[in-house]
């Protein structure tokens, strides 16, 4: 077992519950839990995981929500050394499995009511002292899994080395925007689950600048914001769109709020800038990847429709065609290096090997760097849909709808939405001279790969409008009239 001062993840997390003592780190409805609670019940779920049988790299599926237990569960699987694999909700019962498939010892859900292991009986478990953290830095402490459009969602998988890494504990290591960020983290309004990446990320971060974490239940916006006081919360570009058109028509009293995170697609300089207009310096626009974490975030200071300037420890590159990097000004394919990158996809090396390249992720998005630093989105190479900030690959949609009896080809792209970001329209050719039915080709795709993948449109065609080189042209049909 290595010393306390050398523990992996997530040792500087815990030491952070253990100085917080009798402050309050959760509140969730009328319940208020102090970080020396918080860290108990680690302790006792942690001892409970290791009755169980289960210790360093044995596989923990999470199937939680929002609660203070759900924190502490994550914390827990992670003290003991598992390979922590949270399964978030909507996705399909297939993609469940497949999930579930990936080499998972036990599976943890809520309550006594379940089946297996369970918040509550684990909960009852008692500690012989405070959690240590027996993760071993090669292993892979946990796997995020990505959208799950091929119908069998992708497995990042990040080291413990990686999450000792990253910067989130450890304000030492927070790059000027982090820092910026986390001096307004007073109430951290999460909802949705735990398992996403960015909302569990950011609710550590809160809780090492001094903040509290504040469940929302009811997480539309402005109303959370109002009813919790919140100082700051986590948005996706429709959210943000909804909020400011909100604010315009009738506003609320948003004078806690200080940080809006934008995350999960860009943010165009248009709506950047009247958000900054309507809703004053609180709007921060994150980028990241799920394979990578956070690679900038823009302060409200930065120019509008950027997403900042990456901090030192993260390396970009902006490249060519034939990989090459290219100077600033220029467009290009971005690659980049983050302290915490996962090192590949689980069990799947063939794709890893797509993304996952001399040290570097592709991340398949077109940017550009000024020559202040600004990293600025410009597009993407990936053939997908960004759906509630989630992106869905085109082809297994496609692939889903062409096996519809009604359809002989399928073409999907993406088109905006003003409730989801992005959505999918389908262009279809027909089997038979049958007429297509809309709804029912939306059962037929939610069905195989959850409702997120079924188009909101459906347009018949004779046949796809062809490039040069004989093969169908997407770009023309996601210009042709909607």
């Amino acid at each position: 077992m290595p010393a306390r001062d050398a523990e992996p993840f997530p040792r500087a997390v815990l030491d952070v519950l253990a100085t917080a003592a009798d402050r309050p780190v959760f509140e969730h409805g009328s319940r208020a839990v102090t970080g020396a609670e918080l860290l108990d019940l680690v302790a006792r779920i942690a001892a409970g995981l290791r009755r169980a049988g289960l210790g360093p790299g044995d596989g923990i599926a999470l199937r939680l929500g929002v609660t203070p237990e759900a924190f502490a569960t994550i914390l827990a699987a992670h003290a003991v050394g598992g390979r922590v694999l949270g399964v978030r909700p909507g996705l399909t019962d297939d993609q469940v499995r497949h999930l579930l498939d990936l080499d998972v010892a036990a599976v943890v859900t809520q309550s006594d009511g379940s089946d297996g292991l369970t918040v509550d009986a684990l909960s009852r478990t008692r500690a012989a002292g405070p959690p240590v953290c027996a993760g071993r830095p090669g292993d892979v402490a946990r796997l995020l899994h990505t959208s799950g459009s091929t119908g069998e969602p992708k497995a990042c998988a990040q080291t413990y080395a990686a999450m000792t890494a990253a910067w989130t504990a450890r304000p030492d290591a927070w790059p000027p925007a982090i820092r910026e960020l986390a001096s307004r983290l007073d109430r951290y309004l999460v909802f949705g689950t735990l398992s996403s990446q960015v909302m569990f990320e950011y609710a550590v971060l809160a809780l090492t600048a001094g903040g509290t974490v504040v469940v929302a239940d009811r997480p539309a916006l402005p109303d959370a914001i109002t009813r919790h006081r919140a100082s700051a919360s986590v948005v996706t570009v429709p959210r943000l769109a909804k909020l400011v058109a909100a604010q315009r028509r009738d506003p609320a009293d948003l004078s806690s709020l200080r940080a809006l995170l934008v995350s999960g697609s860009p943010l165009t300089a248009d709506r950047h800038r009247e958000a900054l207009d309507v809703l004053g310096p609180v709007v921060f626009h994150g980028y990241g990847q799920t394979e990578t974490g956070t690679i900038s975030l823009a302060t409200p200071a930065d120019p509008p429709g950027t997403v900042g300037v990456p901090p030192a420890s993260v390396l970009v590159e902006v490249r060519d065609a034939d990989g090459t990097p290219v100077p600033a000004g220029v467009d290009g394919e971005l690659f980049v290096r983050t302290p915490a990158q996962a090192e590949g996809y689980w069990a799947d090396p063939e794709r890893s090997a797509e993304v996952f390249t001399g040290g570097w992720v592709r991340t398949r998005d077109l940017g550009r760097l000024d020559a202040a630093g600004h990293l600025t989105l410009t597009g993407r190479t990936r053939d997908v849909v960004i759906v509630n900030a989630t992106p869905h690959y085109a082809g297994p949609i496609e692939r889903v709808i062409a096996e519809h009896p009604d359809i002989a080809e399928a073409y999907v792209v993406a088109v905006p939405d003003d409730d989801t970001g992005e959505a999918v329209h389908a262009f279809v050719v027909p089997a038979g001279g049958r007429s297509p039915d809309p709804a029912a080709l939306r059962e037929w795709v939610t069905a195989r790969l959850g409702a997120a993948c079924a188009p909101t449109r459906v347009t018949p065609i004779a046949a796809p409008p062809l490039a040069p080189s004989g093969k169908p042209d997407k770009r023309l049909l996601s210009h042709s009239p909607k």
